[in-house]
């Protein structure tokens, strides 16, 4: 039920207002002066204000603009009742926060009205947060699915571009180290036309889970880079620590013994991984971070697979270590 606080020094015409007001259905609250107001209306929360303009010790405007500071997130309408119709009046009233603006005496069909059209628009006001509230929870929900690759779960190849930028231009400003590793599971295809293509997305989401577990800080990103390559962020992290990740990284598929008949690298699915990492200069750039990546995975694959290559610097031109 709606409830109304009704503000007025005048016992009769506050009695007399609070009549009207249940006369039409509605709960009321009341106070006999501005500062009394204010402290009823923090405890209460009322749904509507009815305050008289002229009262001892606070005003009705002093009251309605304390009303207002105590909750600025929250619209409850105020209505000004005062003898004085003044033109001058009226903008003092919306000025220090009310709505309408009726002089005394008020009829019971004029104040209805009024309340019922204050009512709709808080109805139709909660509405409209409401839907707000909803379309910012979907925005949120369709921005992560944008960013999430749909078979994996992990980060997709749109958000591994954004971070890897954001987080060389971080490290660029605080000079600190950021490394990158690139990963390729061995002879995929030959796994995908051994065991079909279920088996290999099942494949696929296990060494994503595995790459996601890796990545202890919240600042790490693990991401499928494209097939059955991924790929991990590590912020603030220099090569002994990104060798460190990938010594858990290759552990991984030995720990699943997820089975590789094809593979002439070993009976289990294995990972080949190329690490890069460099305090970056101002010519680095994503794409030399992910060049060099891809040359240190390139050269782990020439030299057998189930391996790492790692290449580190202190500038955009990282070196093999």
């Amino acid at each position: 039920m709606m409830k109304i606080l009704v503000v007025d020094d005048s016992r009769t015409i506050r009695a007399g207002i609070a009549r009207l007001v249940e006369k039409m259905g509605f709960a009321v609250v009341q106070a006999s002066d501005g500062a009394e107001a204010v402290e009823v209306y923090e405890r209460e929360r009322p749904n509507l204000v009815l305050i008289d303009v002229m009262m001892p010790t606070m005003d009705g405007y002093e009251a309605a603009q304390c009303m207002r500071a105590c909750r600025p997130d929250e619209w409850t309408p105020i209505i000004f009742l005062s003898s004085m119709e003044a033109d001058q009046d009226l903008d003092r009233a919306i000025e220090a926060g009310g709505d309408d603006y009726l002089v005394k005496p008020v009829s019971f069909v004029v104040l209805n009205a009024k309340i019922r059209a204050m009512h709709r628009l808080e109805t139709m006001r909660r509405k409209l947060l409401d839907i707000s509230g909803e379309l910012s929870a979907a925005n949120r929900e369709l921005e992560r699915i944008s960013q999430q690759d749909s078979l994996t779960r992990i980060a997709n190849r749109r958000h591994f571009d954004a971070y890897l930028s954001q987080e060389l231009k971080r490290a660029l400003r605080q000079k600190s180290e950021l490394s990158l590793i690139l990963i390729d599971i061995d002879h995929f295809k030959r796994y995908n036309d051994r065991y079909g293509h279920q088996t290999g997305d099942s494949c696929l989401r296990q060494v994503a889970s595995a790459l996601t577990s890796a990545c202890r800080r919240p600042a790490d990103l693990a991401a499928r880079y494209g097939g059955e390559e991924f790929a991990i962020i590590l912020p603030e992290t220099p090569l002994a620590g990104a060798v460190a990740v990938s010594d858990s990284l290759r552990q991984a598929p030995a720990d699943l013994a997820v089975p590789h008949a094809d593979s002439d690298v070993s009976a289990f699915v294995t990972m080949s991984q190329g690490i890069v990492s460099i305090t970056p200069d101002h010519q680095a750039t994503p794409e030399h971070l992910i060049e060099h990546a891809d040359l240190a995975l390139y050269e782990a694959k020439a030299k057998g697979r189930d391996r790492h290559i790692a290449y580190g610097g202190s500038a955009s031109a990282a070196v093999r270590h």
